[in-house]
């Protein structure tokens, strides 16, 4: 199996962000937490163009992505473009080191990245770098708690930062489960796993992978079958099944297929719910039916992969909409990084599961569009409003019934 499919996936890692002004040793220091040459290091001012990330394990953090970016204070041609590379980082990171040249000291760029980080509410800290070129450099006494010197060059402190950067969170949460919450001990989940033609050759999709995952962990059984085989194992099976998820793609036919008294979901809904968006999410579904001629729709993913000829966001979902709505909207695409800044044109917003998102870029992708007024929900959410089911698929969430009555 390759080691991809083995890794923890990037939507789970600590994203672990390195900012700074051109040559305050960004790439020098992400080098020297890895104890690799990952960054091309260079005096010459601009050397890291574009962002480069390295998957890692800092104990007793755990796995995390650390991303190097281009300089905030890039003044050449491209320099705006490199800026905005480095602002979409940002957006994802869970911790940011803000680097700066000790020898120089912060300067009107640094201070004005750091008043960003704080209104974002990122934990932070500002890393000093070539501490060796200056031995008498003191921390400035309003970053004491939130600052530290290193040389990445000479390799000094580099062991204490890490174990800053495992504390900069604060006290561990608690693992959100994905679904153990909604299981008794030992509960039988059947998982229906359509393998159609738009289905990954030779493996399971990553929210696949992962519910399994913490079904094993929790010492629950995942019995996986396609839409063909379910009456059977219901038949077989009965009341000993705890739970049915469901790629959202099948919603219509599982939903006929599972009798009421089992309780179904999708793997789109859980994971809404696991990144913290479920109930905006599902009030977003409920302006599908206000769609008219022309209206504006964005829809986004938040990886790039090849489409086959029945994508479900280019093909299935635009037609299952002009179905249910009775109208044709004008449809707008974006996958991976490419989530527009602007969303005021649009009517509404519907996005994959993003499972490789982590929690702070899908908080923040609802954030803007809750900042523009534009009602935002996911795939699985609307095809289940679409098929109207949203009820029968919110019983394990009782909580949120009374939003669809």
């Amino acid at each position: 199996m390759p080691a991809s499919l083995n890794a923890t996936p990037s939507g789970e890692r600590t994203h672990i962000g390195l900012f700074g002004c051109r040559n305050a040793g960004k790439s020098s220091l992400i080098n020297a937490i890895t104890g690799q040459d990952l960054a091309i290091v260079s005096d010459y001012k601009g050397t890291t163009t574009d962002p480069v990330s390295k998957a890692m394990e800092i104990l007793p953090l755990g796995p995390v992505l650390l991303t190097d970016t281009p300089g905030m204070d890039d003044d050449t041609d491209l320099g705006q473009s490199r800026i905005e590379k480095a602002r979409l980082v940002l957006r994802s990171t869970d911790i940011a080191l803000l680097v700066v040249d000790a020898a120089t000291g912060m300067n009107d760029f640094d201070r004005k990245l750091l008043q960003e980080i704080r209104d974002r509410k990122i934990p932070y800290l500002v890393v000093f770098n070539k501490c060796d070129l200056v031995p008498s450099f003191t921390l400035p006494e309003d970053l004491k708690d939130h600052s530290m010197l290193v040389s990445a060059q000479a390799g000094t402190r580099i062991w204490e930062l890490k174990e800053r950067i495992s504390r900069a969170l604060g006290k561990e949460e608690v693992k959100k489960p994905l679904l153990l919450d909604l299981l008794e001990p030992n509960a039988l989940v059947v998982l229906v796993v359509p393998c159609d033609e738009s289905a990954p050759k030779g493996r399971l999709i990553l929210p696949q992978q992962q519910t399994i995952r913490e079904l094993l962990d929790g010492h629950c059984s995942a019995l996986v079958v396609q839409p063909q085989e379910l009456p059977a194992m219901i038949r077989l099976l009965g009341q000993k099944i705890s739970l049915v998820v469901t790629d959202s793609q099948a919603f219509h036919t599982v939903s006929q297929m599972v009798p009421p008294e089992i309780r179904l979901t999708s793997f789109s809904i859980l994971f809404a719910r696991y990144k913290g968006q479920l109930v905006p999410f599902l009030e977003g579904a409920l302006k599908l039916k206000d769609l008219k001629d022309g209206d504006p729709v964005l829809i986004s993913e938040g990886c790039t992969h090849h489409r086959q000829c029945n994508d479900i966001g280019t093909v299935k979902l635009p037609n299952w909409i002009r179905k249910y709505s009775g109208s044709r909207p004008d449809f707008h695409y974006s996958s991976g990084k490419g989530f527009p800044d602007d969303l005021s044109s649009f009517k509404l917003v519907i996005h994959c599961g993003a499972c490789m998102l982590n929690p702070q870029e899908v908080a923040y992708r609802q954030g803007a569009a809750q900042k523009q007024n534009v009602p935002m929900t996911n795939y699985g959410i609307a095809i289940a409003c679409m098929n109207g089911i949203l009820p029968r698929v919110l019983a394990p969430f009782p909580e949120l019934l009374e939003k669809v009555k």
